[in-house]
């Protein structure tokens, strides 16, 4: 990775992804800080020197008017990071919810992609990597000694979109395009009413890593700080 990376990272005005964009920028890496606020984004972006993107990852006009906002100022894409999701709430099973949590974390990531694709193939290293969780995997979620309570909204969500990160894996390999998944670990963030055990920069380690792979790198896997995770 160079100065003349350009990276996108959805959800990234706080968090993980705020630390996802601090890193990259440390790297030299030209950083697109996306979020659907203005009064949160435009703040962060001017705290750490880069450049907001006011996107909304659940809405297709907004996703389309950035993809366009992104070829008109630098004419291709680097590095997509689909970071931005949303849990739905403990105890929140109803279908509504479930529904407007897979809106943002698997039909948002499928927005985004499928926007961002002409760009990255203008790339000569285009990567894509989709923030999942290890509660997506169904061989942890399974296993009869998990403590974890009964919830569909949010690690239902984490599985499809690993499985969404497999099938652009396999399609978009094929012209050069390396997508892959990454599990940032129990981070303090609002997300979790910062009760979180690993700080988000220590959760944006692994994140930055899987954009900055060279060519021997992997595509279609699911990665956390210890290496590969289960699906």
């Amino acid at each position: 990775m160079t100065e003349n990376t350009i990276a996108l990272v959805t959800g990234a005005n706080k968090g993980i992804g705020r630390e996802i964009a601090a890193q990259l920028a440390a790297r030299g890496t030209t950083v697109l800080l996306a979020g659907r606020n203005p009064d949160l984004v435009e703040p962060a972006a001017a705290e750490l020197g880069v450049r907001p993107v006011i996107l909304d990852v659940t809405d297709d006009a907004s996703v389309a008017a950035a993809a366009k906002l992104v070829e008109a100022e630098h004419g291709r894409l680097d590095v997509l990071i689909n970071n931005a999701g949303i849990t739905g709430g403990r105890g929140n099973n109803d279908v509504a919810t479930v529904q407007k949590v897979f809106d943002t974390n698997v039909f948002g990531v499928i927005r985004m992609i499928d926007a961002f694709v002409p760009l990255l193939q203008r790339s000569q290293a285009p990567r894509i990597v989709n923030v999942s969780s290890s509660v997506g995997s169904l061989q942890f979620m399974g296993a009869p000694d998990n403590p974890l309570p009964f919830l569909l909204p949010y690690p239902t969500s984490k599985t499809a979109l690993n499985a969404v990160t497999v099938q652009y894996a396999r399609e978009l390999g094929k012209q050069g395009i390396k997508v892959n998944a990454v599990c940032p670990g129990y981070c303090a963030t609002d997300l979790n009413g910062f009760t979180g055990t690993r700080t988000p920069a220590q959760g944006a380690e692994i994140a930055v890593k899987l954009a900055t792979i060279g060519e021997d790198g992997p595509n279609g896997g699911f990665f956390n700080e210890n290496g590969p995770v289960a699906w």
